[in-house]
């Protein structure tokens, strides 16, 4: 349910941000807001105690994000404690940026890697990524696992391709198994 919420908020903040020329703005905001969150267990848990009063979870939330964010951001965490639905902020910020990327046509690219990669490589993932897309624009993120040895795992959408030292490992086992 508070999903379904969520999404309705993202929409009308989207809407709004359209109508006002700040989707940009909004979109950096709301990337702002779901990166500080994510990466706070602390936050994680003080927005979702019912324990806190709202009041309480407003004036965080100003502190932390006011003088980093946009008055549209500001009003929106007024909105959302008027209306008691402040825990819904993260999932908000979330939904923002998936709605946003579908009207601007970009597509969400990551490519998991053993190591960062650098300028060079991510140039041809880019390449390889756009082709995926069909013409749409990337937004490309690099995920680090060591555990895939070396290659790489690309997703473009729904499209993965598997091009990792552990995925050719596990089918040459598989094969030799039989």
């Amino acid at each position: 349910m508070s999903t379904r919420a969520a999404n309705r908020y993202a929409k009308a903040l989207l809407d709004l941000a359209l109508e006002k020329k700040q989707e940009d703005v909004m979109f950096n905001d709301m990337q702002f807001v779901a990166q500080t969150v994510a990466e706070s267990s602390e936050l994680q848990m003080f927005l979702s105690s019912p324990v806190y009063k709202i009041a309480d979870k407003k004036m965080a939330l100003e502190a932390v994000f006011t003088a980093k964010t946009s008055d549209l951001t500001n009003k929106l965490i007024s909105l959302l404690a008027e209306n008691k639905r402040i825990s819904l902020l993260p999932l908000i910020a979330k939904q923002y940026g998936v709605l946003y990327n579908e009207i601007k046509k970009i597509v969400k690219a990551v490519v998991t890697t053993a190591f960062p990669i650098d300028e060079a490589l991510k140039n041809q993932v880019m390449a390889r990524a756009k082709e995926l897309a069909k013409g749409k624009s990337i937004s490309l993120e690099n995920k680090v696992a060591k555990d895939i040895i070396g290659g790489f795992i690309l997703r473009v959408g729904d499209v993965q391709i598997d091009a990792s030292i552990a995925n050719k490992l596990n089918t040459l086992k598989r094969e030799l198994k039989e």
